[in-house]
């Protein structure tokens, strides 16, 4: 079974290492040490997959929790039915927060081109009142 170090992923995924310590931290990743006093982390193809299942997650904008509860449930052979439905439900929730952060988004553009337009009238009265 073939196995990675910390670079190899690292420069794999383009990522920093310390970025991958952060994902082992948080229980994502659980490599097994080697070395003089276990210094050297040993990645599976397993940690590997989940590393990549995280980088997907996070570029979706899922919470690290949000993350974990997914890669873990994938790792488990139960009813993939469920899984899938949980999966569904995260989805619609993540959708719904980006949908509404788009609809303030567009309100504030908007607020900003109508204040943008009132700063350009007023200059133009001024400039008009200037060359009489």
């Amino acid at each position: 079974m073939p196995t990675y170090t910390i670079t190899e992923l690292a420069r794999e995924f383009d990522i920093t290492p310390r970025a991958i310590r952060f994902y082992e931290d948080q229980g994502l990743l659980s490599p097994s040490r080697e070395g003089a006093g276990g210094r050297n982390r040993v990645y599976t193809p397993r940690d590997r997959t989940r590393l990549k299942l995280t980088l997907r997650g996070k570029r979706l904008g899922l919470s690290l929790s949000e993350i974990k509860s997914l890669v873990d449930m994938y790792e488990s052979p139960k009813d993939t039915e469920a899984q899938m439905h949980r999966f569904l439900t995260v989805l619609a929730q993540h959708r719904e927060t980006l949908e509404q952060q788009r609809e303030d988004i567009e309100m504030s553009l908007s607020e900003i081109s109508a204040h943008e337009e009132e700063c350009k009238r007023l200059l133009a009265e001024r400039q008009g009142a200037v060359a009489k």
